[in-house]
């Protein structure tokens, strides 16, 4: 898939380095973004997102978060980025990788208005095409 413009960057939030690893890897084949950021924990997110570099905060266009992660699962964490100031949140789609096929999981995030998408890991080049596809048309 050739863009007209690469997203800027993306945010892996992952506990397992290797799935973080590989995803950025997947990322990277696609040539669509110029930055990938990898983290593996809630807390290490809200610090990238809350920390300006030449007056700008990350606002990354995707984030993709892992649900079940020690110290702050990926539920925690979207509570405590919802109370982060408006600056930091701009621009995100977000997108919940899991390998656990639990139906309250899914369902709980179709009822959150900040997760655009529940996907099973790994990531693929087609899911992270349809992604694009569906978000960034104008990117096309």
């Amino acid at each position: 898939m050739k863009l007209k413009q690469k997203l800027q960057s993306v945010l892996l939030i992952d506990d397992d380095e290797v799935t973080n690893y590989i995803h950025g890897i997947i990322i990277k084949q696609t040539d669509c973004v110029e930055n990938v950021v990898a983290v593996e924990s809630g807390f290490e997110a809200l610090e990238y997102l809350q920390t300006e570099v030449e007056g700008k905060y990350p606002n990354p266009d995707i984030i993709f978060l892992d649900i079940n992660m020690p110290g702050m699962n990926g539920w925690e964490f979207l509570k405590a980025y919802e109370n982060l100031p408006l600056a930091c949140r701009a621009k995100f789609v977000f997108i919940m990788m899991t390998t656990n096929l639990s139906k309250f999981d899914k369902e709980a995030a179709k009822e959150l208005t900040s997760i655009d998408a529940y996907k099973n890991k790994p990531m693929n080049e087609e899911m992270l095409h349809s992604l694009i596809a569906e978000y960034f048309p104008h990117h096309l």
